[in-house]
């Protein structure tokens, strides 16, 4: 069954200049961009810094309005969903951020960091304290510590104070904006092995973002590769790590670092950077990087295929 549907959103932010500070130009976060998230798998949302996929993820959560496009939260659009529908809706999808350090209040103590999200929803009256405990018990940590202060921690443990946030009003839905990403590789699979933990045990959905296939084909049941504000490809995580299409897609696979010496990648090295989005190429968003590309792809956006069952690329190449 289909939690989240998304269909041709795209977020543009614009560059203001002058007196009147009129927009003179639009940053193309996001552009177009349409997939589903089944209720109780983990998808992975991959690509290079820059090409939007915490513009998507925050997007989706409505923390950014959506300039064009449409939003579906079991079948409901919440594209334009304001005041206590929206209210509503947060209770019902949350987000762990990317850094464990900027992401909580350094003035407020753990205790009132989980808590606050239960009484700003009127939830557990009166025992707000109680919760916050059985909260941080879930992610590792203990009671002891909702009296001491952000500062006083790791970064591992400061991501799973942000964890201890995110469940605190009960969600079906949680996006990992690369939750492991500013972590060390052991804390890393801590973080990774309770994510998995918590979602068995409370029936969860993810949206896992991150840059490292690694983590992701571990983690994920399907994956979307982003590139400029656009998905390229998306497969299940076996099938796209072991047979990716999109020269993008193996370029980023080439990277990944392998135990055994007798299956060594050869890397591939992308000449140049990932274009601006205020000025994204014509055609295809891949092709000045593109090692195949033809005339052609700089003058036609690629469609959108089915080459296998449940894998798609934007490649006519491909």
């Amino acid at each position: 069954m289909s939690l989240f549907e998304v269909k041709n959103v795209k977020v543009h932010f614009p560059i203001r200049a002058g007196v009147m500070q009129k927009p003179v130009a639009w940053v193309r976060a996001v552009d177009g961009v349409s997939f589903t998230i089944n209720e109780g798998e983990t998808v992975g949302l991959v690509g290079e810094s820059g090409c939007g996929k915490t513009t998507l993820g925050r997007t989706i959560l409505r923390l950014y309005d959506p300039t064009e496009g449409e939003i579906f939260f079991n079948g409901r659009n919440i594209s334009g969903t304001n005041g206590s529908a929206l209210k509503a809706f947060r209770r019902q999808a949350q987000m762990i951020f990317q850094d464990p350090y900027g992401s909580l209040n350094p003035r407020m103590t753990v205790g009132d960091i989980v808590g606050e999200a239960l009484r700003v929803h009127k939830l557990c009256s009166g025992n707000v304290p109680e919760r916050v405990a059985e909260l941080l018990t879930a992610v590792g940590l203990t009671p002891d510590h909702m009296r001491r202060y952000p500062h006083e921690f790791s970064g591992g443990q400061r991501q799973r104070i942000g964890i201890a946030r995110a469940l605190a009003v009960e969600p079906k839905f949680i996006v990992c904006d690369e939750p492991v990403s500013a972590l060390d590789v052991s804390v890393q699979a801590q973080i990774v092995n309770l994510l998995q933990e918590l979602q068995e045990k409370l029936k969860l959905t993810y949206l896992f973002i991150a840059h490292d296939l690694a983590v992701v084909e571990h983690i994920s049941d399907r994956v979307l590769v982003m590139y400029l504000g656009r998905i390229v490809e998306e497969a299940e995580a076996g099938e796209l790590l072991s047979n990716p299409l999109h020269p993008y897609t193996q370029a980023l696979i080439s990277a990944v670092p392998t135990i055994d010496p007798a299956t060594q990648r050869k890397r591939i090295i992308l000449p140049g950077d990932v274009p601006s989005p205020i000025n994204p190429p014509s055609g295809c968003p891949f092709h000045p990087r593109c090692p195949i590309a033809i005339k052609r792809c700089s003058e036609v956006v690629p469609a959108w295929r089915e080459i296998r069952k449940d894998h798609r690329v934007a490649c006519d190449l491909a």
